[in-house]
């Protein structure tokens, strides 16, 4: 069964190791951060960085792994506990999610709390909802990745907020 796994990748090889994974047939996802400056009004050309540094996301079984870990640029896996980490598929549509939706992203470290869940009432046509939104400043959001400890952190722009508390149950099966 594939999984999505990070792969620790050489200093600025992000994009490269994305690519040769890609020729190789082997999917990956190295999320790309739209950096727009501010400036000057006639130099808006949006820059392309990757969000995390050094990291890719593969979404392989098992197996794969050795192959993964013999390409080019391409150290290791990243490990939790003496076992690769295995990234939460809930995790990955989130960064997707929030990499298409917002600009300027910036990534913060830190320690994981799910006591909400944020419904982002756009007034824009699309509504978009993110499971482990933590907080919101004004006209900031942020989205936690649980098996990562990252906060992903952007700008909202004129989107309506609605707090949505909840408490999980217990089932005793």
């Amino acid at each position: 069964m594939k999984k999505w796994y990070a792969v620790y990748t050489k200093p600025n090889h992000e994009k490269k190791v994305s690519a040769l994974l890609s020729k190789k047939k082997i999917e990956n996802y190295c999320p790309l951060n739209k950096i727009v400056n501010n400036l000057k009004e006639e130099k808006k050309k949006p820059v392309y960085e990757p969000l995390f540094q050094s990291y890719v996301f593969v979404h392989i079984t098992e197996q794969d792994m050795t192959l993964v870990k013999q390409q080019t640029g391409v150290i290791n896996f990243v490990y939790w506990l003496g076992r690769p980490v295995n990234i939460k598929g809930v995790d990955m549509e989130n960064i997707q999610e929030f990499v298409d939706t917002y600009s300027n992203i910036l990534l913060e470290k830190t320690e994981v709390s799910l006591n909400n869940l944020v419904r982002i009432v756009s007034r824009k046509p699309a509504n978009e909802e993110f499971d482990n939104v933590i907080a919101l400043h004004s006209t900031q959001v942020k989205i936690t990745l649980p098996t990562l400890g990252y906060v992903l952190c952007a700008d909202a722009g004129e989107e309506v907020f609605e707090t949505i508390s909840y408490e999980r149950k217990l089932v005793k099966v």
